[in-house]
């Protein structure tokens, strides 16, 4: 039996670039890789690798295929690909792996004592899929690639006391047009993201039927994304950007929508339905219940009465 080759894990920047046959950076936590430098078919970039460090791609011109997770995907258009620390990619051991562009990486400490740092895991965008990578439009690809020149120029600049501050902002700036630019493309594949809320609600549909809740339990964010071939972060900001609540506030309508139907249709108690809705404790029905319609549920109960 053929014994499945285990994923590469690079730790730092420095690892990082000795994996991929470039120089030494030239500082510890972040590197600016010009995507032509390493764009031959290495034999390095036929495997998995799992990058304990940010990495944002700005990718253009790419040829072969990219996976992640068991998912391929091919940029053929050039995207915006991002990563958390921890995430893995791979290519096609059959393809021949070429991009340009560019990629950068930094180390978590590199942001730490910024404000940054404290707020970077509330980029939804570093938990999305591959295939759930930004495109951009031309003006876009432009924009985001000044602000990586503007990175290249300070990062080649003499190392001082102001190199890491100004680096960090040009950081920030990327993630903020970032945050935009993702706003813009839940718009305009509206025709995709339509059939996305159709399956949810089938979905949930589906799952609040009472032989299903009982069993299962309350639903979550993860199951739903699974169902739908989607990341959880890119479901919850998909529904944010076209009907103001998330994956969980939907949950929650529908769980709410069921609850009201049992409450004014049978003679059940309180506490039987919260129990048939997957709920283990009947007071945590009714915190949820009264939180979305200001009122208990016995209240809404003996309103019908």
């Amino acid at each position: 039996m053929n014994k499945k080759k285990q994923p590469n894990i690079v730790n730092s920047i420095s690892e990082l670039h000795n994996f991929i046959g470039l120089s030494k950076p030239q500082h510890p936590l972040i590197s600016l890789i010009n995507l032509d430098e390493i764009s031959s078919s290495k034999s390095e970039f036929v495997v998995s690798i799992i990058l304990n460090f940010y990495s944002i791609s700005l990718k253009r011109k790419v040829k072969g295929k990219l996976k992640y997770g068991q998912n391929y995907y091919d940029f053929d258009e050039g995207v915006l690909a991002m990563m958390a620390p921890g995430q893995m990619l791979s290519s096609s051991g059959s393809d021949n792996y070429e991009v340009s562009g560019w990629w950068l990486v930094f180390n978590p400490d590199f942001v730490r004592n910024y404000a940054l740092g404290k707020i970077i895991n509330q980029y939804g965008f570093f938990s999305y899929s591959v295939h759930e990578a930004l495109h951009l439009s031309d003006k876009e690809d432009k924009m985001l690639e000044g602000i990586m020149k503007n990175i290249e120029q300070e990062y080649h600049t003499s190392i001082d006391n102001y190199s890491q501050d100004v680096m960090v902002s040009h950081i920030e700036l990327l993630l903020n047009y970032s945050n935009r630019f993702y706003n813009r493309q839940f718009i305009t594949r509206k025709s995709v993201n339509n059939d996305l809320l159709s399956k949810l609600e089938n979905i949930l549909t589906e799952y609040f039927k009472e032989e299903n809740i009982v069993k299962l339990g309350l639903p979550t964010v993860k199951y739903i994304a699974d169902k739908l071939s989607v990341s959880p972060n890119y479901l919850s900001d998909m529904l944010t950007s076209h009907t103001g609540q998330s994956t969980q506030q939907h949950i929650h309508n529908k769980l709410i929508d069921k609850a009201k139907e049992k409450l004014s249709t049978t003679n059940l108690t309180v506490s039987e339905i919260a129990y048939e809705l997957g709920f283990e404790h009947p007071q945590s029905f009714s915190k949820l219940f009264k939180s979305k319609t200001k009122m208990t549920p016995l209240e809404f109960k003996q309103s019908f009465n």
